[in-house]
């Protein structure tokens, strides 16, 4: 069977039927066309712009915009730099508790995070919580390790 012109139709469902709204209360949508009796959403034309709430201060407006806003749940570390470790004497352990105990960290409060800025003389076994990429390369060149400790 070839398609023709007249032959062809639309699927079942696909083109409805247009509402026709004020037409009286057996088309549905009688006199006030599903909008109600009375009130701002009632009126003809857009009743409010996008966003408002009836005078509350809206959300947009509501939620800050800018940045320095603190983060939930952030993780604190005690940093310290690769370049204050060459203080301490080779071949030794270094963890929080020993650079209390050498005066380098003064306040123990988190855990112990080392960054990668200077450079690292010593050979030193490091234990910390997380390394930088930086800090964990240049304790491995000086010849130590680096071991994830909490």
């Amino acid at each position: 069977m070839t398609i023709r012109l007249h032959s062809l139709k639309s699927n079942t469902g696909s083109r409805k039927k247009k509402l026709r709204k004020g037409r009286g209360i057996a088309a549905g949508q009688g006199a006030s066309c599903g909008f109600g009796m009375r009130g701002q959403k009632s009126r003809s034309g857009r009743p409010t712009r996008p966003g408002f709430e009836g005078g509350q201060m809206p959300l947009y407006r509501r939620v800050p915009k800018l940045k320095h806003f603190p983060l939930i749940n952030q993780k604190s570390f005690t940093i310290i730099n690769i370049s204050s470790l060459n203080d301490v004497k080779e071949g030794t352990t270094v963890n929080l508790d020993s650079l209390v105990k050498a005066g380098i960290v003064t306040s123990p409060k988190y855990p112990l995070k080392v960054l990668g800025n200077g450079n690292l003389k010593v050979k030193l076994t490091v234990q910390a919580a997380l390394f930088t990429a930086s800090a964990k390369s240049k304790i491995e060149a000086a010849g130590g390790t680096c071991e994830v400790f909490d």
